[in-house]
C-alpha cells in the first residue's frame, strides 16, 4: 500500500524527502546562539562551520560529476545512502561540538553527503515529472528552503531543552527522507548513461551561449543566497534587541524569514507556467537585489518594519533558483543532466564561500552595512542574463 502511494504521488514524496534530507544543512546554525552561549563560539566560528559544509558540498558535487555517479548509478540509492551517512555525521557533531577541528571535520562530511541529496533530488524530479519542470523544481527548491529553515523551528520548539535535541531531530528527519526515496525508486523519463564519464562531460553545456548566461545568473544568485541565510539570525536578533523583546523570538522569526522562500519558489513556479522561467528568474533576482541595496540605508526605521522587509527578502531571494535549474536542465545534454547540474551546483556553491566568509567576519565591524558585500551577486547576475530573450524561453507546456 505504501509503495503504491509513493508511486502515485512521486513529486510529493521527492519534495518531502528533500525537506527531511536538507534539514542537515543549517542544523548547526539553528542552535548557533546556544553554541555561542554554552561553548563560547563566535560569529566567525559559526561562519567557519557553515563554510565547511559548503566546501564539503562542492567537493561532493565535483566527485559525483567526475566519477559519473549522478548518471551511472540509481539516483534513489545515492540519495538514500547520502541521507544515512549525513544523519550519522550530523549526530556525531553533538559529541565533538566543543572540539572545533573535529566539529569542522564532521560538518565537512555532512556537506559531502548533501551533494548526494540536493542535485540528485533535482534529477529525481526530472525523471518523474518531465513536464512543467520549472514548477516541479520550484517545489523541490522550496523544500530545500524549508529544510534550511527547519533547524530554527526545531530550536524554537525545544527552547529550554539542551541544544543537542534539534541536531538529533535533523538526523532523524534525514533518515526518514532517505527511506521515502528508497521506496519510490528512480523515474522512468531519463535515459541511463553508460561508459566512462569525465568531468568535461559535465562541462559540455558551457559550449552553449544560452547555458553560459543561465549559469552566470545562477552564480550571482548563489553569491547572495547562502550568505543571506547565514546572516538571517543575526539580522533578526538585531531587530529583536531593538524591540527589547525576549530572545525566544529569534529562532521563530529566523525560521519565518527563511521559510517564506517556499512560498516564493512555489509562486514563482506557478508564474513560470504562464510567463516562462526566465521572466520569473530576472524579476526575483532584481527584487532581492533592491532589498539588499535598501536595507542598510533604512536601518533606522522601526524594527517591526525591517522585520517585514526581511520577510520579503526571504520570499524573493530563493524564488529564482528553481527557474535557473529548469533553464539549465533544458539547455544541458539530456544524457548528462545529472553531471551538468552537479558541476553547475559546485561552481555556484564555491561562490558562497567568500560571500559567507566576508559577511560573517565583518558583521561585528559593519553591522547591517555588511549586506552591501552581497550586491555584486544580483547585479552581475542580471547583467549576464541580458542577452537572453523571453521569446526563446516560452512558458512551460507551450510549443518549443
Amino acid at each position: 500500500m505504501f509503495l503504491l502511494l509513493t508511486r502515485r504521488f512521486p513529486l510529493a514524496v521527492i519534495v518531502l524527502a528533500q525537506l527531511c534530507g536538507t534539514s542537515l544543512w543549517f542544523s548547526v546554525n539553528g542552535v548557533g546562539l546556544s553554541l555561542s552561549r554554552d561553548l563560547g563560539l563566535s560569529e566567525a566560528d559559526l561562519g567557519r562551520l557553515t563554510l565547511t559544509v559548503q566546501a564539503g558540498f562542492i567537493a561532493g558535487t565535483l566527485f559525483i560529476a567526475t566519477t559519473g555517479l549522478a548518471d551511472r548509478f540509481r539516483a534513489s540509492h545515492i540519495f538514500a545512502t547520502s541521507c544515512l551517512a549525513g544523519a550519522l555525521a550530523n549526530a556525531g557533531f553533538v559529541l565533538v561540538a566543543d572540539q572545533l577541528p573535529l566539529a569542522l571535520t564532521l560538518r565537512l562530511l555532512t556537506g559531502l553527503c548533501l551533494a548526494g541529496i540536493y542535485p540528485l533530488g533535482m534529477k529525481l524530479v526530472i525523471g518523474w515529472v518531465p513536464r512543467h519542470t520549472g514548477a516541479a523544481l520550484a517545489w523541490l527548491v522550496g523544500m530545500l528552503t524549508l529544510g534550511t529553515a527547519l533547524p530554527h523551528l526545531l530550536r524554537g520548539s525545544t527552547l529550554g531543552l539542551p541544544w543537542e535535541w534539534p541536531l538529533l531531530g535533523a538526523s532523524l528527519l534525514a533518515l526518514v527522507g532517505g527511506t521515502l526515496v528508497l521506496a519510490l525508486g528512480d523515474g522512468p523519463h531519463l535515459p541511463s548513461s553508460s561508459g566512462k564519464v569525465r568531468l568535461l562531460d559535465g562541462l559540455a553545456a558551457l559550449s552553449d551561449p544560452r547555458f553560459r548566461a543561465v549559469a552566470g545568473g545562477y552564480f550571482g544568485h548563489c553569491w547572495e543566497l547562502y550568505a543571506f541565510w547565514t546572516l538571517a539570525p543575526f539580522l533578526v536578533a538585531r531587530e529583536v534587541t531593538r524591540l527589547s523583546a525576549h530572545e525566544a523570538w529569534i529562532p521563530w522569526l529566523s525560521f519565518t524569514v527563511i521559510a517564506l522562500g517556499l512560498a516564493g519558489c512555489v509562486g514563482g513556479g506557478r508564474l513560470s507556467r504562464h510567463l516562462g522561467s526566465l521572466w520569473v528568474a530576472r524579476r526575483a533576482l532584481a527584487a532581492s537585489g533592491l532589498i539588499c541595496l535598501a536595507y542598510p540605508l533604512i536601518g533606522w526605521l522601526p524594527p517591526w518594519l525591517l522585520l517585514m522587509l526581511l520577510a520579503l527578502w526571504g520570499l524573493t531571494v530563493i524564488a529564482d533558483s528553481p527557474q535557473f535549474s529548469a533553464l539549465a536542465a533544458a539547455s544541458a545534454p539530456r544524457e548528462r543532466v545529472g553531471s551538468t547540474l552537479a558541476v553547475m551546483n559546485a561552481a555556484g556553491f564555491a561562490l558562497t564561500i567568500p560571500a559567507i566568509s566576508l559577511t560573517t567576519t565583518l558583521w561585528e565591524l559593519q553591522d547591517a552595512w555588511v549586506l552591501w558585500w552581497l550586491l555584486p551577486g544580483p547585479l552581475l547576475g542580471l547583467w549576464v542574463l541580458r542577452p537572453l530573450s523571453t521569446r526563446d524561453t516560452p512558458p512551460e507546456g507551450a510549443s518549443r
